[in-house]
């Protein structure tokens, strides 16, 4: 119950920083790590929701926290999100005009103040429809949408 109601708070809250944000758009603006981020959340999540791409941010937060390095060193560490394989800002910056851009520029924003708790601090995932070698004999912590998620 009380997890729920936290990811209540955090959705609602970013709904209102959304709207808010909607609305002043010209007050905000936008860092190539916040791209970054963003395009990052848009290529593995767009598809699956808020909540989706709420848990694939709160996992690059979880990396950057374990590791001690920025959200956006996580998002293009080699070999990490398979979206930035043998690509550039360049070649994914389309994803920044997606309906769903708002929101994960909204997400890349706030990116350290995001709950890791809903992700069950994971700091792996995956799509159900793969299954990676690293994932082999490792208990998930959460599932959400297509996504399972990992605490490594």
């Amino acid at each position: 119950m009380i997890k729920r109601i936290s990811l209540f708070v955090a959705v609602a809250g970013l709904t209102f920083l959304l709207s808010y944000a909607g609305e002043n758009h010209k007050l905000f603006s936008t860092s190539k790590a916040e791209e970054i981020i963003a395009i990052t959340i848009l290529a593995e999540a767009r598809g699956e929701g808020e909540a989706g791409m709420y848990a694939v941010a709160a996992v690059i937060a979880q990396r950057a926290n374990d590791k001690k390095v920025t959200p956006e060193q996580v998002c293009l560490k080699r070999k990490q999100f398979s979206c930035w394989n043998n690509k550039s800002v360049k070649d994914l910056k389309h994803l920044l005009n997606v309906d769903q851009a708002k929101y994960a520029l909204l997400l890349a924003r706030n990116v350290k103040l995001l709950s890791r708790e809903f992700v069950g601090y994971a700091n792996h995932y995956h799509n159900k429809s793969v299954k990676p070698y690293w994932s082999k004999g490792v208990k998930p912590v959460k599932v959400i949408g297509n996504h399972i998620f990992y605490k490594l």
